[in-house]
């Protein structure tokens, strides 16, 4: 007698029921990648001046050391991301960890500029590589009630990451060097790879696309539900913008996604440009301006902090009042507060926390929004390789930000003058962000009922 049938329908499986506890534990194993990610590509910044100290080195070589690491994190946000769409999000996850946990852990014996160079390269390949599946995972196996509160946590993870390393290097670096930092660094996240190993799920839109292994999808599917029979054949509909395949960087600048992929772009550029542009500047300008140091640099974490506080908010509001009007509101929130940010640099010292704090909250909490559009706008086949490549290409925003900012204030604009400008950019995404709203409100290849999409279905069974 042949085992009963179970059909199952897939991305309604995920979103139809109550979040379980295996969700949960995936979640958390992939906001911890994140916040290792923070961690190690902060850590550097901390440990600089005591590598110069030792080797010593003039400034003028620290750039090329800080620089490393982010081009490897572009080589491998471009260029391994898409990978996933071919050996599986769960894969390239482990296999990024490795290599960054194992290449920081090889700093610690580094001798020379070069070669401490090439290590914190090769440790950017592999952030870069796992940071986009780690988000994709995520997205995968939250019901979209919870979607963008989800990944919007995760990516928390990563400016928790910045601000531990700062701790953790404050309390190592006095007693045991700079080295122990990159200790730190890579056992933490050795730690974590056995732990991926066993519970870490792969992609079920993988499984039951590409890689056809209906039953270690149907094996995940009781891990999330224990109800279902541990006997039965199974049988997946899968909504076909949510089938697995490979997907290449022309699909995505094809007749159906260009325009989304162009105006994600443009706006992860700029909204890295503007992290950038404060986060390298924001120190100088108001040291210049004569504030005491550690004004200085509660001021510059605020712009951090108020990115984490914000994602509180603005999770739930993505979810339940739609992303595009979200995040625009939140758009036009930092122009606003960049505008008159000059006025700030003259007022009283809390006015002028308060004011980084909420620009944080524009600025940074943009990024993390972004981050979570891009996963909701992506089907689950096109997801890693979406937000790989809009991270990468986001990242030349990130090197010019500092650079006209530097060339603003070497030409002589005042302060205010410069956050007037910061202003600009946020304003023309806000403006974006509602075309991309009114784009997207019906996609091709599915009609939309309310705010959900409906596409058409393929069988995939045993």
């Amino acid at each position: 007698m042949s085992a009963p049938t179970q059909a199952l329908r897939l991305p309604e499986f995920i979103d139809d029921r109550r979040t379980s506890r295996f969700q949960y534990l995936t979640v958390v194993l992939c906001g911890l990648v994140m916040f290792f990610d923070g961690f190690d590509t902060q850590s550097i910044n901390y440990a600089a001046p005591h590598i110069a100290d030792e080797w010593s080195l003039s400034k003028d070589l620290l750039g090329p050391i800080f620089s490393a690491a982010l081009a490897g994190l572009m080589i491998g946000y471009l260029l391994l991301s898409p990978l996933a769409d071919r050996f599986g999000h769960k894969r390239l996850i482990i296999a990024g960890t490795t290599v960054f946990a194992g290449c920081t852990l090889l700093a610690v014996w580094s001798t020379g500029v070069a070669e401490l160079m090439v290590l914190r390269f090769v440790t950017g390949v592999g952030l870069g590589a796992a940071a986009p599946s780690a988000v994709a995972l995520t997205t995968e196996y939250s019901p979209r009630r919870f979607r963008a509160s989800f990944v919007l946590a995760i990516y928390c993870g990563f400016s928790f990451g910045f601000v531990v390393a700062g701790m953790v290097a404050g309390w190592l670096i006095p007693d045991h060097g700079w080295r122990s930092v990159f200790v730190a660094g890579a056992v933490a996240p050795a730690v974590l790879i056995p732990l991926m190993v066993l519970f870490l799920p792969e992609s079920l839109a993988f499984l039951v696309g590409r890689a056809r292994d209906i039953g270690r999808a149907y094996a995940i599917c009781r891990r999330i539900a224990p109800e279902l029979p541990a006997g039965a054949a199974p049988e997946f509909a899968v909504t076909t913008r949510e089938a697995g395949g490979q997907v290449r960087i022309r699909t995505l600048l094809g007749r159906r996604w260009l325009v989304s992929t162009l105006i994600l772009w443009v706006m992860f550029a700029i909204n890295l440009g503007e992290f950038y542009a404060l986060q390298s500047w924001l120190p100088t300008i108001l040291g210049d301006l004569g504030l005491p140091a550690g004004t200085v640099v509660t001021a510059t974490s605020l712009t951090t902090v108020g990115g984490i506080a914000v994602a509180v908010v603005v999770g739930p509001a993505m979810d339940r009042l739609g992303p595009y009007g979200s995040l625009a509101v939140l758009f036009l929130a930092g122009s606003a507060f960049l505008a008159v940010t000059g006025f700030a640099l003259d007022s009283a010292r809390w006015i002028l926390l308060a004011t980084m704090f909420l620009i944080g909250c524009g600025v940074s909490g943009g990024q993390k929004g972004l981050i979570a559009l891009a996963a909701i706008v992506y089907p689950a086949a096109a997801r890693s390789t979406g937000v790989g490549w809009a991270l990468g290409v986001g990242r030349a925003g990130g090197i010019l930000g500092p650079l006209l900012i530097g060339a603003s204030l070497e030409a002589a604009w005042s302060p205010g003058t410069v956050f007037l400008a910061l202003s600009a950019p946020m304003l023309a995404s806000a403006a974006l962000m509602l075309y991309l709203g009114h784009h997207t409100r019906t996609p091709q290849g599915g009609r939309r009922t309310g705010r959900h999409v409906v596409g058409d279905t393929a069988m995939c069974g045993k």
